[in-house]
């Protein structure tokens, strides 16, 4: 049974394009961000707002491709393509843009983007183990605070960082809460609303509003789950969905799962569960506390990026997984070559079903995915039997 909150939740983009427009028009100042990695609460502190801007669809990647490869990622040729024909309103009113270098892919179209609006570069480090990394982090997030303060006139004091962190963390906790209502078997809402009500808060103008509907949403939920009321029924098996970010336009993979009869119970990735499971630490100095949590995000961009294999296993555990599916975007190598290594620790290691899906934004290959999909299930169940 579908949650009647869920209407609310996708009604959102739409109200919040409105109002993303009513805040710049009243002065208010935005940072559009493309990553897990942006920390937010830099632009929260600066008194601006912060929206995500990631391409998730693929009408604009026919423009994008006038001027990008078409054997690149669709990710980075749909937040290109939005850029470039202005048809996301969430691009125009920003004032500026964060950028970050998890990938060559997206370091280059970055370039070029920089030339339509002002932007700063966050540069990561190699790997997020050990004190070096951390330091070299550490500095790019005062880096970024600096460029807040020089271009939007303001003080980030740690006052307003403290502030920061715990609006942000409560947004975590909500959505983290959320998500995890999916461990109980048979769960209690689709992947695809997982998805929607998670990757909608990018773009929640009103933060508190946005947290406020996600704890609505759980105790309609849990109310639906003391009556008996189920998404699926405990006999459907049960799917982790790893790999790429997801959003609405390039969720058909996880539709495909779902029309087949899966439950997606969990999101292991950055559109998902991925940012939600550690939170910056309210007693330690902001900025510290702000760098420590976001790089310890298991992306694959890493290296080694041993931290994914342990919240795979351990969203494995918690939320009775019966088989993974790896979601792969066309030419994403990081995540693509790291394929590999979650194949083998999936398989070997906690001796579950595995599979790799490679593919784009368009439903060129749907039939054919339908057809993988639909006979993996078959064959792991059989097993089962």
């Amino acid at each position: 049974m579908r949650p009647a909150l869920m209407e609310k939740v996708e009604e959102l983009r739409g109200l919040n394009a409105v109002k993303i427009k009513e805040a710049s028009e009243a002065g208010q100042k935005v940072v559009g961000m493309y990553c897990v990695f942006s920390p937010q609460e830099i632009a929260l502190a600066a008194g601006a707002i912060p929206v995500t801007l990631c391409g998730t669809k693929q009408e604009p990647i026919e423009d994008a491709e006038k001027e990008l490869p078409r054997n690149l990622c669709p990710l980075i040729k749909s937040s290109y393509g939005f850029a470039i024909t202005d048809k996301c309103p969430y691009f125009y009113f920003s004032d500026v843009l964060l950028a970050e270098t998890t990938c060559d892919g997206k370091k280059k179209m970055y370039e070029l983007m920089s030339k339509i609006k002002p932007m700063h570069v966050m540069n990561l480090p190699q790997t997020a183990d050990g004190e070096e990394a951390l330091a070299y982090w550490k500095n790019e997030v005062v880096r970024f605070k600096s460029f807040l303060e020089e271009k939007f006139g303001v003080e980030i004091t740690e006052e307003k960082l403290r502030d920061a962190v715990k609006l942000a963390n409560r947004e975590r906790r909500a959505l983290k809460k959320l998500h995890q209502l999916n461990a109980h078997k048979p769960a209690p809402l689709t992947g695809m609303d997982m998805m929607l009500a998670q990757w909608l808060k990018g773009f929640n103008v009103d933060k508190e509003a946005g947290i406020q509907l996600i704890e609505d949403l759980i105790v309609e939920i849990e109310k639906q789950m003391a009556e008996g009321k189920f998404a699926f029924d405990e006999n459907a098996p049960r799917i982790l969905l790893t790999g790429v970010p997801i959003g609405s336009g390039s969720e058909k993979v996880l539709k495909i799962l779902e029309e087949a009869g899966a439950s997606v119970v969990a999101l292991e990735n950055c559109t998902g569960y991925k940012g939600l499971d550690v939170m910056a630490n309210e007693e330690k100095e902001p900025i510290l506390a702000i760098a420590e949590k976001y790089l310890s995000t298991p992306c694959s961009c890493m290296s080694n990026n041993t931290r994914r294999l342990d919240l795979i296993e351990r969203l494995v555990k918690e939320y009775q997984v019966d088989a993974v599916v790896d979601l792969t975007w066309q030419a994403c190598h990081t995540y693509n070559i790291e394929s590999f290594t979650v194949k083998n620790f999936v398989k070997d290691q906690l001796n579950l079903p595995f599979l790799q899906i490679e593919t784009d934004y368009s439903d060129s290959d749907v039939g054919q995915i339908k057809v993988r999909v639909e006979a993996f299930l078959e064959s792991f169940l059989e097993i089962a039997k």
